[in-house]
C-alpha cells in the first residue's frame, strides 16, 4: 500500500493537541478519521514529526499515513483536505514516501516561533494566536539573555516535570528575539525539544524583558538543573510549529 507524507497546517485552539486523547478532539483523531475515507473505511495510523500541545498551532507539521487508495499525491492531498472539514486543519501538500519512513526519526531540525503581542490593548484579530503582555518588554535584553542558552546543554530547568524524554540534553541551534512593531517574536531551532521547553524558555525570557531579572539570569537557571528556578510556562496560544527539516528534499505536490 502506498505511504504518504502530508504537510499540514492547523489552528490548535479547538484541539487537545496532536495526540489522540480521551478528554477531547485531537488533530491525530481528525486526520485518522478523514483518512479512513481513503482506506476502505478503516482508520489508519497517522504519525507526526512532532507532538504539539493543546492550543499550539502549526504551519508545517509533517504527517505520515499509509493508505489502501493509490492516488497521485496532488489528488490525495485534495481528498484528505476535503475530509478534514469543518475543522481548522489544512493539508497543504502531499508526497509519496517509503512505507517505513518516519517523519519523526528522519527529521534533523525543527523550528518554532512564539508570538507576544506587547501593547496595552488586548488582541481582537489575533486572539488565540498570541500571548498578550500589556507591560513594555525589552526585546533586546531578551535576545541577549537568549544567546547564553545556545549550544548543547542539560535543559532540566526548562522542561516540564512530566516530560518523559530519556535525556534532558538538547542542542539549541537558534534562539532569537526580535521586535516587529507591537509584536515580539522568539524563534528557535533544534533537532528536538523537551516537553514545554520552548514555552518555559519564553516564560523565563519574559522576566528579563520586564526588567525583573538580569540578562544573565536565564543561564543561571539553566545551570541550576531545577525547573523551580525558571520562570512561568508561557501560554500555548503564542506557539507555532513552523517547519521540520530533513537531510533530503521531499517532493511535495
Amino acid at each position: 500500500m502506498p505511504s504518504y507524507a502530508f504537510l499540514v497546517e492547523y489552528d490548535g485552539t479547538e484541539f487537545v493537541g496532536w495526540q489522540r486523547q480521551s478528554n477531547g478532539v485531537s488533530i491525530q483523531q481528525v486526520m485518522e478519521a478523514a483518512a479512513a475515507h481513503l482506506n476502505g473505511g478503516k482508520a489508519p495510523a497517522a504519525t507526526a514529526s512532532g507532538r504539539t500541545d493543546s492550543g499550539v498551532h502549526a504551519e508545517g507539521q509533517v504527517v505520515q499515513i499509509t493508505l489502501s487508495a493509490a492516488l497521485p499525491p496532488e489528488r490525495m492531498r485534495a481528498a484528505l483536505d476535503f475530509h478534514t472539514r469543518p475543522h481548522r486543519i489544512s493539508i497543504r501538500a502531499a508526497a509519496l514516501v517509503a512505507e517505513r519512513w518516519s517523519p519523526r526519526f528522519a527529521a534533523i531540525q525543527r523550528h518554532y516561533r512564539y508570538r507576544i503581542l506587547n501593547r496595552p490593548a488586548k488582541p481582537a484579530l489575533d486572539a488565540g494566536r498570541v500571548w498578550h503582555v500589556p507591560l513594555p518588554l525589552d526585546a533586546e535584553a531578551m535576545h541577549r539573555a537568549a544567546q547564553g542558552l545556545l549550544g548543547r546543554h542539560d535543559f532540566t530547568s526548562y522542561r516540564a516535570v512530566s516530560c518523559q524524554a530519556e535525556s534532558p540534553v538538547r542542542t539549541m541551534e537558534r534562539l532569537d528575539v526580535t521586535r516587529l512593531g507591537e509584536e515580539i517574536h522568539i524563534e528557535t531551532s533544534a533537532r528536538s525539544f523537551l516537553h514545554h521547553q520552548v514555552r518555559n524558555l519564553v516564560g523565563t525570557l519574559h522576566e528579563v524583558g520586564l526588567g525583573r531579572r538580569a540578562a544573565e539570569w536565564p543561564r543561571t537557571v539553566l545551570d541550576a538543573l531545577d525547573r523551580r528556578a525558571a520562570g512561568q510556562t508561557a501560554p500555548p496560544q503564542g506557539l507555532t510549529f513552523l517547519r521540520v527539516d530533513y537531510p533530503y528534499p521531499i517532493d511535495w505536490r
